[in-house]
């Protein structure tokens, strides 16, 4: 599904090519649990996703475990903000937002983390709707 999907995206959107099962099982264990099944499938089908003006609609899997490990253990995000572990975070808006995944309930949606309110506001049914929508720039409306 992925494949086909990604080769639908506009000129402005680049994806990168797949990660490897190596990555994408050391991006599980740096997170502690499995990732999401579409998010797994997605990371199979292009390691990163890049839209227009480069934002980075979906991260690398070294970088979204990176991302993810960062946001979950620093003492001074746990001070500011909700607990992290019930999402994971796979990309960016650009202005500093965050979207992201549920970590462990089977539930396709995406969502927005607002870091300047730290509001988590849902964002698109699915990683493909979240997708379309954003090389689209119908997330912006």
């Amino acid at each position: 599904m992925w494949p086909e999907f990604i080769a639908t995206l506009p000129e402005t959107a680049e994806a990168a090519p797949p990660a490897t099962e190596a990555a994408l099982a050391d991006c599980a264990t740096a997170l502690g649990h499995a990732l999401p099944p579409a998010l797994t499938t997605l990371l199979a089908a292009a390691d990163g996703i890049t839209g227009e003006y480069g934002t980075e609609l979906l991260w690398p899997a070294e970088r979204l475990a990176a991302e993810n490990v960062a946001l979950r253990g620093g003492a001074e995000f746990a001070a500011l903000y909700m607990p992290f572990d019930p999402l994971v975070f796979f990309g960016e808006t650009g202005g500093g937002d965050l979207y992201a995944v549920l970590a462990r309930i089977d539930r396709p949606d995406v969502f927005v983390w607002d870091h300047e309110t730290d509001s988590r506001t849902w964002a698109a049914g699915s990683l493909a709707d979240h997708l379309r929508r954003a090389v689209s720039g119908l997330l912006d409306q």
